[in-house]
């Protein structure tokens, strides 16, 4: 069935066409892939803001911390997780592969919380870092932290690869291997719906647990308050991740196989098994093909973008709320409102703008949201510097507050639109390749080539902050190198939409017809399945 005819059917209200463009019989298959994709989305919104809190908020650290963990830490973390992921995926089937890796990371976070957290204070080298700060430079702080907490930075590092190896490697590899282009125009946009629902859920579960660790309740658990939220947290967090499981589960059982609507390319064949690459190959292949290259420009522009304009909101954050129980109450708030923003414009906004304006339209709303929102918080950031007293007079509120509450919006409009709009016209230029080139690119670019551009934007960070010290007088070269990268990516975008709508578009099928009366007639029709590259 076409993705035309699958929009336009007569089972399609108006109202349904825009909110729940899903026929009856493709509910058994939707479903399932919604609460695994709600599940592992609630997890990844919990630990990112837990990240953030662990450790910029412990004494004698910060958000320079993040620079230096992104490169020092996180960009060798997404490597060695991509070998690890391919030297599976040689090995065993793509449902193994899933158990095994999400398992790991449950068990990791469950060891840190119950093992690691507790013994914190015996196993943290601070004499040695409090001797390093006093030989080496200023701009070196951040690095310091890093190597102070150790154990906070790997759980920080852990955190960030939930979003890649799991979320983008796991799932999305999942879910482009089991959906076709035209159901992909109707379902992606609902998958960004479920994720976006559970980062509303996530925001206030986290919330409620701070709360209830503030308000005196004596719990059985934990050393103080920031202690207890971090373990009720992380308890939430082990049980969504084993609901994932046990949903992925059912569907490769039930639905899958027992249905045969499973066109076996989760369980890679022996002979696919023997043509999979290696890292270095699939680099290699990577560089080579050009519409590849265009997916993993736009994945490292985003991530680099992301990364410059989120270190200096959380310094500024980090200043205004200093306790960790605040500073964590503060972000998961903020992680609701996400939720709340990037579940409108993924009901109203991502599928109706991919079917209506097309491909490139819609993937260039995120590079432009990105750039109205970094120039507006950097104008006030600079006027905090500048010309405080001036920012009090006109508006009525401390220069401190109002760079935060800008930054928010800013960071609010951003992951909105990269919730909706960026991951779903990402995820559809996966589709119409084949499948090894889904395998190879997947893990390529969602495994390393977004920690490369979280990685490039830290890189920048610390240059800058070796040279002036600290990140308020970095900023006005962040904001330079933020517009530059932003262009880079719009171009990027446009050729990939030039060949993501070849590689789309309904083929053409000529025959000559002979009728009785000698007539020839020629006949034409569409064949709606893509092609390959």
């Amino acid at each position: 069935m076409s993705s035309e005819a699958g929009v336009k059917s007569p089972e399609f209200s108006k109202w349904r066409r825009y909110l729940w463009p899903v026929h009856c019989h493709e509910l058994k298959k939707l479903i399932p892939m919604l609460l695994i994709f709600f599940f592992i989305s609630f997890d990844y919104n919990v630990l990112r803001t837990l990240k953030d809190s662990l450790l910029i908020t412990a004494k004698s650290s910060g958000a320079e911390v993040i620079p230096f963990v992104k490169v020092w830490a996180m960009f060798p973390g997404a490597v060695l997780m991509t070998l690890f992921f391919t030297w599976l995926s040689n090995r065993l089937s793509g449902e193994r592969v899933f158990y095994i890796i999400l398992s790991i990371f449950l068990g990791y976070f469950a060891l840190f919380t119950f093992v690691l957290y507790p013994i914190r204070d015996l196993i943290h080298p601070h004499q040695f870092a409090d001797y390093c700060e006093d030989i080496l430079p200023l701009g070196c702080h951040g690095l310091i932290a890093m190597f102070r907490y150790w154990t906070f930075t790997l759980f920080y590092v852990m955190s960030e690869l939930w979003s890649s190896a799991i979320l983008s490697v796991l799932f999305w590899g999942f879910a482009n291997q089991v959906t076709k282009v035209c159901e992909a125009k109707r379902f992606y946009g609902l998958f960004g719906v479920g994720a976006n629902f559970s980062g509303i859920v996530a925001g206030q579960m986290s919330v409620l647990c701070c709360n209830i660790t503030r308000s005196g309740s004596v719990l059985p658990i934990g050393e103080d308050a920031w202690h207890q939220s971090l373990i009720l947290m992380v308890s939430l967090v082990l049980a969504s991740g084993v609901m994932a499981l046990l949903i992925f589960r059912w569907f490769n059982k039930k639905v899958l196989r027992s249905e045969g609507t499973f066109d076996g390319t989760c369980v890679a064949s022996k002979q696919e098994k023997m043509q999979q690459m290696s890292l270095k190959q699939s680099f290699s292949y990577l560089l080579k093909s050009k519409y590849l290259l265009s997916i993993a420009v736009i994945v490292i522009a985003y991530n680099c973008v992301i990364n410059l304009t989120e270190v200096i909101w959380k310094h500024q954050v980090k200043e205004l709320y200093p306790h960790p129980n605040d500073y964590t109450l503060y972000m998961n708030h903020i992680v609701s409102i996400i939720g709340a923003v990037a579940t409108f414009t993924s009901l109203f906004v991502a599928g109706n703008a991919i079917r209506k304006l097309g491909w490139t339209f819609t993937a260039l709303i995120t590079p432009f949201v990105l750039l109205i929102t970094s120039v507006g918080f950097f104008l006030f950031f600079f006027c905090k510097t500048l010309a405080p007293g001036l920012v009090v007079s006109l508006m009525g509120f401390t220069p401190l507050t109002l760079v935060v509450f800008f930054g928010t919006a800013q960071n609010i409009l951003s992951r909105g639109a990269k919730y909706s709009v960026f991951d779903a016209t990402k995820e559809m230029t996966f589709i119409p390749l084949s499948t090894e080139e889904k395998r190879t690119g997947k893990a390529s670019i969602d495994g390393v080539c977004s920690r490369l551009g979280k990685s490039a934007g830290s890189v920048v960070h610390q240059g800058l902050l070796i040279l002036f010290s600290t990140l308020s007088a970095s900023a006005p070269y962040v904001a330079i190198v933020i517009i530059s990268v932003i262009v880079i990516w719009a171009l990027a975008i446009r050729v990939l939409g030039r060949k993501f709508q070849e590689l789309t578009a309904p083929r053409v099928v000529i025959k000559e017809v002979m009728q009785p009366n000698n007539d020839l007639i020629i006949e034409r029709s569409r064949l709606h399945e893509p092609q390959t590259v």
